[in-house]
């Protein structure tokens, strides 16, 4: 849990939200209801830009993105844009992207694109061409003298912006005054380390503009308990009965261990019902070829094994230790090294991490699927919404990726993800009815729902859970 510093001063609340100063973290386990304001009100978008987004740490990119001295990216968010530089072999930089002499942005995002990338030996002010060097100090300014020597280093130089790394990601904080990212991400941070993301690579990457707030979008994906129903195919794999855990700022999210296999050993990787060597193997196709996330061509080939390998009628357990096993060796036998982590460790993490406000770490041994979420505009019912899928390479032969702007209906979706997009956009519009009573999450299973709301009105001042009475 952060320190208490890390909350920021807000406002007193609102009328009616006394319950945020009584529910705490530990009363999340009860029944709790959400109002609509912070999904469809454009006052609380509004407010988000200096309240929310101005003041946490978030996800911007990742570092084998700019390998390069002069390598740059951009990052938008709302009226807000950054330039992130490798200014040294060793050193990341990120400033605001706008130029100190009249304002106009000095990189800029071409139309369409999800942002702007490339390399530099410096920024040019399209406008006048004020020049900055990679370090933000401005270098050139034409008549310098007209300024009567009022021009200093100080009152030229780019505006910087807080920038750390961890998990292969690059992440910013508009606040000067933040806590450091390690202190902001723990508990996620501790919990995950062992997984060595930043040794993963991109496998692919898309993202979309969808018609609902960034807030659907997120809890479409921070709970389980939807996949029954959104996702019936999966029932004939078994059981997918999770759980949500509150972790402070951030929430994780995991399986119920099915009956005859340890708790400890699970992580994403389910292995059916019945003959535990077909199931999985069905499974494993399954969402290879119809979500091609949460998987890799490794264990797919190791689940097809099974069947050869193992006799009918081995316990679902050892099933699973086989093929993790055989996949491990396979990949090794390639260059891919697994990290070795503790059974009681991957157990304790479950499936994945959602960090405050809205990025989610999908989390395994040898892959990742990640989200992130983004307002677009001060439009409450859109939001932008970004997936990418991780993995473990053999050293040079990472694939090359970009992002891919990947409408709704495309079929590069395959057709899991689209049973979730049209739960996104029906709730949306849901939650505008004058029957709509508020949200009630599960108290189980949907807990980080409640998380993050109680978090969002720390910073908000309004919108505190409050709790269900029947």
């Amino acid at each position: 849990m952060p320190r208490a510093a890390c909350w920021p001063c807000v406002p007193a609340p609102e009328p009616g939200d006394s319950a945020m100063s009584a529910l705490k973290h530990e009363d999340l386990d009860r029944p709790v209801t959400i109002g609509a304001e912070a999904y469809i009100s454009e006052d609380y978008v509004r407010a988000e830009r200096d309240r929310l987004w101005r003041r946490v740490w978030l996800q911007a990119g990742r570092v084998e993105e700019i390998p390069e001295v002069g390598s740059h990216i951009t990052y938008e968010i709302l009226d807000d844009s950054v330039v992130i530089i490798r200014t040294a072999a060793d050193r990341i930089q990120a400033f605001h992207n706008v130029c100190t002499h009249r304002g106009r942005r000095l990189v800029d995002t071409p139309a369409g694109a999800h942002h702007a990338c490339g390399n530099r030996k410096a920024l040019v002010c399209p406008f006048h061409g004020w020049t900055f060097n990679l370090q933000g100090d401005c270098t050139h300014i034409r008549d310098r003298e007209d300024w009567q020597d009022q021009l200093t280093p100080e009152n030229t130089r780019l505006a910087g912006v807080k920038l750390d790394t961890w998990g292969g990601w690059i992440w910013i904080n508009l606040d000067p005054d933040c806590v450091p990212l390690r202190e902001y991400l723990e508990p996620a941070a501790s919990m995950l380390d062992p997984f060595q993301l930043e040794n993963m690579r991109v496998r692919w990457r898309r993202w979309v503009v969808f018609d609902c707030n960034w807030k659907v979008a997120a809890e479409a994906f921070n709970e389980i308990y939807h996949v029954d129903v959104t996702h019936p195919e999966f029932k004939q794999f078994g059981e997918f009965r999770g759980w949500a855990r509150s972790q402070g700022l951030h929430s994780n999210i995991g399986y119920d261990a099915p009956k005859n296999v340890d708790a400890n050993q699970q992580a994403k990787l389910r292995i059916g019902t019945g003959d535990a060597r077909l199931s999985t193997a069905q499974m494993q196709n399954f969402t290879w070829t119809q979500v091609n996330t949460n998987t890799t061509q490794t264990l797919v080939d190791a689940a097809n094994r099974l069947a050869d390998e193992l006799p009918e009628g081995t316990p679902p357990g050892e099933v699973l230790m086989h093929w993790l096993k055989s996949a491990r060796e396979a990949d090794a036998a390639r260059g891919v090294v697994w990290p070795t982590i503790d059974p009681a460790h991957v157990g304790r993490s479950g499936t994945a991490w959602q960090i405050f406000p809205s990025f989610q770490i999908g989390h395994a041994v040898n892959n990742a699927l990640c989200y992130n979420f983004k307002p677009h505009g001060y439009n409450p019912n859109q939001c932008i919404f970004e997936v990418a899928v991780y993995e473990l390479f053999p050293k040079g032969a990472e694939p090359k990726t970009e992002w891919e702007y990947t409408p709704v209906g495309d079929p590069r979706w395959r057709t899991v993800l689209p049973q979730d997009f049209s739960n996104m956009a029906a709730v949306q519009q849901g939650m505008k009815s004058a029957g709509f009573r508020g949200t009630q999450p599960n108290p189980y299973r949907e807990r980080a729902i409640a998380n993050l709301h109680l978090n969002l009105a720390r910073y908000m001042g309004t919108g505190a859970p409050r709790l269900l009475k029947g």
